[in-house]
């Protein structure tokens, strides 16, 4: 007999009550996804999978689940780690505990900053993680022309990884502009992925434009914002994957569509989340409670947390508990406000244990922070007027809007006009790459509310360069010079001195930190900055988000402010 029959046998014993099972969650109700019902019965474990639902099972080890309610491990479909801004093995540890099992990532993040290098960093932790972290491989690494990189990656750089056990496909392609037109680079990595999965990203894509996306075979969607273009989606074909991260926040508009006959064909993600608000709120427990207090019916819920989640990204071995099906389980204290308080991880109790017992991954990207040293008058705004385009920040959203802005104006230069609440906005490329006297785009931003000193942020989606706003020249300074000597990170400056940080200096965007010491270094930090005046309830995701020259409708880059619409550099 070979090893797998083997292990099939004793699966096929322990099923049938001849024998122990290896582990028995005993006493609970177990929330069938198929029907609805809340049974009550225990559920066996062998090795990683469930071998019986119901009745009396005895285990070598056995769960207390009285009282409590079992349902499958939740999935979280779409997600960065780095926006966790903690290493994967810490993102492990802090999200498990709240129910999610598999997670799927794109390390486009740091794909952008060291390339080849920072996929093998997320597929090496892959191994390693409690969790079933998969991948899918980055598809816009640069994800635009309209902004410097810190690398390059074409269909070739991608196809050594396709077949790596954790990678699922091919992660967001964003650059839909280049999809929709053909252009060859994005055509080669479609055509190269064409027999695995593709994940989507096309904000405000609709009509023939939308046609033609799906058309080349991707998808998932988890860029819809409004109940009609996630319908419209759905009509093409597309899951729609329902984000609430800390600063995109689609839930509130898109829970309308959570109805038993939308359900299976949605999903749960995340996107950015950071642990602050993980701590505060939670994580995808945080969206199906949320969810469910906007009306869904628990079981779409858990259904878009779970086996619709499975179904869309091919994950065939979970989403149910049943037998024969992964053993990822959520224990719960209360249903409807999904009060997670235990969690098992293929066969495994989640434990401070597990965590102890993994092996570590050494970090890479040390001192990739190469922005050189600028001055206050690097951020001068010149200009023929006083009339410029204005990004406009639209809290809860990484849409923008396209502002026209008349602003003091004196020698030449545009000027900050705090009545208007118009602050400074600059990137500046920090990867080294840059020839001298370029390399920071300038420009000026509507909606922080802030009156006093800046803010600056070495994670600058997608290239991650460094993005500061400021309502004085030689804050921002500071604020970005002080990121090149702590290898990047966050930092908030006033009256000429920084005030709060964080280092990031796993490639400027993670840190070494416990997730705890993370958190608790953010609350100091978010009360510097709200401390300038600023009224946004994340804003350093929302500094982050401003360099995003893919979301809709003006962005900015180091090499100047970009109109989305247009793909295109703004000149003047």
């Amino acid at each position: 007999m070979t090893d797998c029959a083997a292990l099939l046998h004793r699966m096929i014993r322990q099923g049938r009550g001849e024998t122990e099972a290896d582990l028995v969650v005993k006493g609970g109700r177990v929330l069938d996804l198929v029907t609805g019902d809340l049974a009550a019965g225990d559920v066996a474990v062998c090795g990683d999978r469930i071998v019986g639902v119901g009745g009396d099972y005895v285990g070598a080890r056995q769960v207390d689940a009285r009282g409590r309610i079992v349902v499958p491990g939740f999935i979280d479909t779409h997600l960065h780690v780095e926006s966790s801004l903690v290493t994967p093995g810490e993102f492990d540890r802090c999200v498990l505990r709240h129910g999610v099992t598999t997670a799927i990532c794109d390390p486009h993040e740091i794909a952008n900053v060291l390339g080849a290098e920072g996929l093998r960093y997320f597929l090496d932790w892959s191994a390693e993680t409690i969790m079933d972290l998969r991948v899918n491989l980055s598809s816009c690494v640069p994800a635009t022309h309209l902004e410097t990189s810190g690398a390059r990656l074409e269909a070739a750089d991608l196809l050594p990884f396709k077949n790596h056990p954790k990678v699922i496909g091919l992660a967001e392609f964003m650059n839909f502009p280049g999809v929709i037109h053909g252009d060859p680079a994005c055509l080669a990595k479609l055509a190269a992925f064409q027999d695995r999965h593709i994940d989507g990203h096309a904000p405000l894509v609709t009509g023939r434009d939308l046609d033609a996306y799906c058309a080349a075979g991707i998808r998932t969607d988890h860029e819809a914002t409004t109940a009609a273009e996630a319908r419209e989606k759905l009509s093409k074909g597309m899951t729609v994957l329902v984000r609430e991260g800390s600063v995109s926040k689609d839930l509130h508009a898109l829970a309308p569509l959570i109805t038993p006959d939308l359900a299976p064909f949605m999903a749960f993600c995340t996107d950015d989340r950071n642990p602050l608000d993980i701590a505060e709120e939670g994580h995808l427990d945080y969206l199906i409670r949320t969810a469910i207090g906007l009306g869904a019916r628990p079981l779409d819920a858990y259904r878009m947390a779970s086996i619709s989640a499975a179904r869309a990204f091919g994950l065939r071995d979970r989403g149910l508990v049943a037998p024969g099906w992964r053993a990822d389980m959520a224990l719960l204290d209360d249903l409807e406000r999904c009060v997670v308080s235990g969690v098992i991880s293929a066969g495994r109790l989640v434990g401070d244990d597990l965590f102890a017992a993994r092996r570590s991954v050494a970090p890479v990207g040390r001192h990739s922070v190469k922005a050189r040293r600028v001055e206050p008058a690097d951020f001068a705004c010149p200009g023929p007027g006083p009339t410029t385009l204005a990004i406009g920040v639209i809290p809860g959203k990484i849409i923008t809007e396209r502002l026209t802005l008349t602003l003091p104006y004196r020698n030449g230069e545009r000027r900050i006009d705090l009545d208007q609440d118009a602050v400074k906005v600059a990137v500046v490329e920090r990867h080294g790459l840059s020839v001298a006297g370029s390399g920071i785009g300038r420009g000026f931003v509507k909606g922080f509310g802030m009156t006093r000193g800046a803010i600056a942020s070495s994670v600058g989606h997608d290239s991650h360069n460094i993005c500061v706003v400021g309502a004085d020249e030689a804050d921002m300074a500071v604020a970005v010079n002080r990121l090149g000597a702590i290898e990047g990170g966050f930092v908030v400056a006033e009256g000429g001195r920084v005030t709060a940080e964080l280092a990031l200096p796993v490639a400027g965007l993670m840190s070494l930190l416990t997730f705890e010491e993370v958190r608790d270094a953010l609350i100091p930090l978010r009360a510097a900055a709200k401390s300038l005046g600023v009224v946004l309830a994340e804003p350093f995701l929302q500094v982050a988000f401003l360099p995003l020259p893919v979301i809709p409708h003006l962005k900015i880059s180091d090499k100047g402010m970009v109109d989305v619409d247009l793909f295109a550099l703004i000149e003047e």
